[in-house]
């Protein structure tokens, strides 16, 4: 090599190792996977795999033994077999990998989880990979009581467990894998930091409550993508939700390349906000099916702020009364939990290249304690009608009992209350075939300031009867 060229490969050298510190480490799921990492086969220490036996305590012995290898060592759930499980504890430094069509079918005994009361659990797992093709089936109805025709959902068991909880992880990945007719909520992340969800599958049953899709709670610097969901109750829900011990915000959070079926709210904050929800984005993603489609529920003391939505198709419709939500087109509400109770503020939010069709209205609705501040609607289509047999002229406040849950209401297109600084730009209301006469306004708004229209399209769902635009109390 002459000198000169040596010179220059030393500089570009140079120039990678100081890139590589100003950037810091490689995310776990951007290193490639060590080639002499050993495997740890659930098999070799004892599990059975024939659906009957409980191999808890042979897949924990598999999981302890991978741990003191570390560096990803693999524990490897064969193919083939259905592995009856309890409570497994994930440790650090490991690749817990269901191979194939491998199976953990959840025990339906409450002795033989612990006090999490959940299949899969790690606490300070950090460096934790959770992948492969395979399975775990949360068997929601052997969980359930009966099954109520009156309201058209399952009764719960006094007792029913989640299907993972992960606290406190950093450098976590879960990829491929499928969830299954979970009992509870699926997957839920609590606390933790540096996050890769790719390419789950969530099935399950759309008529069990509370068995919603992805959780993170109190998590930051998480990336959810290309997820395939079918849950009863929210399919992607960003939380804060009260703890004993300060897990921080949640905030740093990407949502993308999603498809979504549910019928609660396909892309959700809230409610539980007791600590601060910042940098959130949701993008390129179908809501197939859901009782709202895009939702922010302000209900405590933490503030929301800098989320945006873009590059979303929703269909969002009534369900039976149990289900929060009715058919919501978008809903940004701010409403404290319990008379006199903390909330914070929702601000600088963003929905952009929408298109959805809906039983009712858009809300962005603050009250007297919180006014919603900085809300930019652009390039938003949306086209509301009425298809299913549940009543409707009513708004849902649920949770709270500062005001009322059910709130009978006329639906405009849009409906903005309590809010300053909102801009509806290039935007359209449409009416379908079926439309009731307490279908009203293309927007009706109420104690506003600072409310901008810009090429706003629209008329009234009964011009005879309404105006196409209604503001009150605007300065």
């Amino acid at each position: 090599m002459k000198r000169r060229e040596a010179l220059e490969a030393g500089v570009k050298l140079m120039a990678v190792a100081a890139l590589s510190i100003a950037a810091g480490p490689l995310p776990l799921w951007a290193q490639d996977k060590k080639k002499d990492t050993a495997v740890f086969n659930v098999l070799d220490f004892g599990a059975v795999g024939d659906g009957k036996t409980l191999d808890t305590a042979a897949i924990q012995k598999t999981i302890n033994e991978a741990s003191k290898a570390g560096n990803g060592a693999r524990v490897l759930v064969k193919s083939g077999r259905k592995y009856l499980i309890g409570t497994l504890e994930l440790k650090p430094n490991i690749d817990f990998h269901l191979e194939g069509d491998a199976e953990l079918l959840v025990s339906t005994n409450p002795q033989d989880y612990t006090a999490e009361a959940a299949a899969i659990v790690a606490r300070d797992a950090h460096n934790l990979t959770i992948s492969g093709t395979g399975s775990i089936n949360g068997r929601a109805l052997e969980f359930m009581t009966h099954f109520d025709e009156a309201n058209e959902w399952w009764i719960p068991k006094d007792w029913r467990p989640k299907l993972f909880i992960l606290t406190a992880c950093q450098n976590l990945k879960v990829k491929d894998i499928t969830i299954n007719k979970a009992p509870s909520w699926s997957l839920h992340l609590m606390g933790c930091e540096n996050v890769l969800v790719d390419g789950i599958k969530i099935s399950n049953n759309l008529d069990v409550p509370n068995c919603d899709g992805i959780d993170p709670d109190h998590c930051r610097n998480v990336d959810i993508r290309n997820c395939h969901i079918v849950c009863g109750d929210d399919a992607i829900v960003i939380k804060a939700t009260r703890q004993n011990e300060n897990f921080g915000p949640s905030a740093n959070i990407t949502v993308r390349d999603c498809v979504l079926e549910t019928q609660d709210s396909g892309l959700k904050i809230g409610t539980e906000t007791t600590q601060d929800i910042y940098n959130v984005k949701f993008e390129r993603i179908e809501i197939k099916t859901g009782c709202r489609g895009l939702t922010i529920q302000l209900r405590d003391e933490g503030n929301v702020r800098n989320i945006d939505f873009s590059d979303i198709t929703f269909v969002s419709r009534y369900h039976s009364a149990p289900w929060w939500g009715r058919g919501e087109a978008i809903s940004f509400t701010a409403i404290p939990r319990t008379a006199g109770g903390k909330i914070g503020v929702i601000e600088n939010v963003r929905v952009k290249n929408v298109k959805g069709r809906a039983e009712n209205s858009v809300r962005i609705n603050g009250t007297k304690e919180s006014r919603i501040k900085n809300v930019t609607f652009e390039n938003v289509d949306l086209t509301f009608d009425r298809w299913t047999k549940y009543p409707g002229n009513l708004f849902d406040n649920r949770p709270t009992t500062a005001y009322p849950d059910i709130e009978p209401h006329t639906n405009p297109g849009y409906y903005v209350r309590f809010a300053d600084g909102v801009t509806l730009k290039n935007c359209r209301v449409k009416w379908g075939s079926n439309v009731p006469d307490y279908f009203t306004h293309a927007l009706e708004a109420h104690d506003v300031t600072g409310l901008k229209l810009k090429n706003f399209k629209g008329e009234a769902a009964h011009p005879a009867k309404y105006k196409a635009i209604s503001i009150e109390k605007q300065s």
